[in-house]
C-alpha cells in the first residue's frame, strides 16, 4: 500500500485528522467544564461527536460525488481548521463553541466518505480492502491511546493551546491532500438543489435491496457494541474497579478489533476473508450475551476482547460494498455508511446508559448482546438473499 505514492499523504492526513479530533474533544471538554462546572454540558461535547452525523450524512453527502474529491477534502480540512481556530480565541461564548463543534462534526462524515471513495480510485483490488482496514485500525487505536495522549498534551498546554495544535493538524492535513494527491474530476455532474439531490440519491441507495442490506450490516453490530461502552462506568464501579480497571474495560473491544483486522489482513487471502465474514458477524455479539453469568471484571474484559476479535468481518464487507455501489454514487454511499455507524453508536451508548438506570449494568450488556445477535442474524439473511447484480448508475 505504501508503495502507492498517493496513499502515503492520504494516510498521513488521516493520522493528523484523528489526532486533531482527539485533541479538540479533550481540550473542549476541559474548557467547558472549567467555564461551567457542569457535567451535563461537558458530556454534550462528546455527544456532539455523534449527533450531527445523521443530518450531514443525508443532506450533504451528495457533495462527495458532485465535486472533485481533492477539493472536497481540502475544503473540509480548511473549514474545520477555521472553526477550531475561532474556538481557541479567548472569550468565545459557550453557545458559539457548541455551534462550531456541531459544524466540525457535520464536516466529518463528508470528509471520511469522500476519503473512503478516493481510496477505491487510488488502490486497486485487495489493496483497497487492506487500505480501508489500515484506516480503521488507526481509528480504533486512537480510542486506545488517543485520549491518553490528549490528556498528556494538556499537562503542558492550556485547553486553548491544545485547540491551536488542532488547528495546525487540520491545516497540515489540507496541505498534504492538496499537494500529495491527484486532482480527479467529479464522479457525477449535477445542477439541481444539492440537498434535494443528496436526499434523493440517499433514497435510491436505501431502496436498493442489496445495498440496504449491506448498510444495515455496517450499522447494526456497532449499535449494540456501543451498549457496553455506554455502561462501562457503572459496570466498572459495580465491580469495585478504579479508573485503571475502567480504562482497560473500555479499551478491550478496540484492542480486539485492531488485532482481528491485523491478523486477517496479514494471514488470510481475499477468498478466506470473504468466507469468514458472515460467521464472524453472526457470533460477534455472543460474548456480550455471556454477561448473563455476571462475570468478574477480568472475565468481562476477556469477553469484550472476544467481541472485538470478531471485527475481521469488516474486510469482507468492504469488498462486497465497493463492488455493489456504482462509481458515481460511491462517495455518497461511503458518507451515508459512516454517518449511520456514528449516529447509531451514539444512540446505542445513550440507550445503554438510560436502561442502566433501571437494571444492573451486566444485565444491560447481556440484553444488548442477545437482542443484537437476533438483529444481526436477521440482517445476515438479507445479505445472503440479495446477492444480485450491481446497482445501475443514474
Amino acid at each position: 500500500m505504501f508503495s502507492v505514492r498517493e496513499f502515503r499523504p492520504i494516510f498521513a492526513a488521516h493520522v493528523l485528522s484523528i489526532l486533531g479530533s482527539v485533541f479538540a474533544e479533550v481540550a473542549l471538554a476541559v474548557l467547558v467544564f472549567r467555564q461551567t462546572g457542569s457535567a451535563l454540558l461537558t458530556s454534550l461535547i462528546f455527544a456532539l461527536t455523534f449527533l450531527p452525523y445523521a443530518l450531514s450524512g443525508v443532506l450533504l453527502s451528495g457533495i462527495s460525488d458532485r465535486y472533485p474529491a481533492r477539493r472536497v477534502l481540502v475544503a473540509c480540512d480548511l473549514l474545520s481548521a477555521a472553526c477550531v481556530a475561532v474556538m481557541a480565541v479567548p472569550g468565545t461564548p459557550l453557545a458559539v463553541l457548541f455551534v462550531l463543534r456541531i459544524t466540525v462534526s457535520m464536516l466529518s462524515p463528508l470528509f471520511t466518505g469522500t476519503r473512503a471513495a478516493s481510496l477505491a480510485d487510488i488502490l486497486d483490488g485487495d489493496l483497497y480492502i487492506l487500505g480501508r482496514s489500515l484506516v480503521r485500525i488507526v481509528s480504533q487505536t486512537s480510542q486506545i491511546v488517543g485520549f491518553g495522549i490528549g490528556g498528556l498534551v494538556l499537562v503542558w498546554l492550556s485547553p486553548r493551546g491544545a485547540l491551536c495544535v488542532t488547528t495546525g493538524t487540520f491545516l497540515l492535513s489540507a496541505l498534504l491532500l492538496r499537494f500529495g494527491t491527484v486532482d480527479r474530476p467529479a464522479r457525477r455532474s449535477g445542477t439541481g438543489a444539492l440537498m434535494r439531490e443528496s436526499i434523493a440519491s440517499a433514497g435510491e441507495l436505501l431502496a436498493h435491496p442489496r445495498i440496504r442490506a449491506l448498510l444495515l450490516m455496517w450499522w447494526v453490530p456497532p449499535t449494540f457494541f456501543a451498549v457496553a461502552e455506554g455502561v462501562a462506568v457503572p459496570f466498572a464501579d459495580a465491580a469495585g474497579a478504579g479508573t485503571l480497571g475502567f480504562g482497560v474495560f473500555l479499551a478491550a473491544m478496540p484492542v480486539g478489533t485492531v488485532a482481528s483486522e491485523v491478523l486477517a489482513g496479514t494471514l488470510l487471502g481475499p477468498a478466506a476473508r470473504d468466507r469468514i465474514a458472515v460467521p464472524l458477524a453472526a457470533v460477534s455479539l455472543l460474548p456480550m450475551a455471556a454477561f448473563a453469568m455476571r462475570p468478574p471484571l477480568p472475565v468481562a474484559i476477556v469477553l469484550l476482547l472476544c467481541t472485538g476479535l470478531c471485527a475481521a468481518y469488516a474486510l469482507g464487507m468492504d469488498k462486497w460494498f465497493v463492488d455493489e455501489v456504482p462509481e458515481d454514487k460511491r462517495g455518497q454511499a461511503m458518507s451515508l455508511m459512516g454517518a449511520g455507524i456514528m449516529t447509531l453508536q451514539g444512540m446505542g451508548m445513550a440507550t445503554g446508559g438510560a436502561v442502566a438506570e433501571l437494571a444492573p449494568p451486566y444485565v444491560v450488556i447481556c440484553g444488548g448482546g442477545m437482542v443484537g445477535t437476533v438483529s444481526v442474524l436477521g440482517v445476515l439473511r438479507s445479505v445472503r438473499r440479495t446477492r444480485t447484480g450491481v446497482m445501475s448508475p443514474a
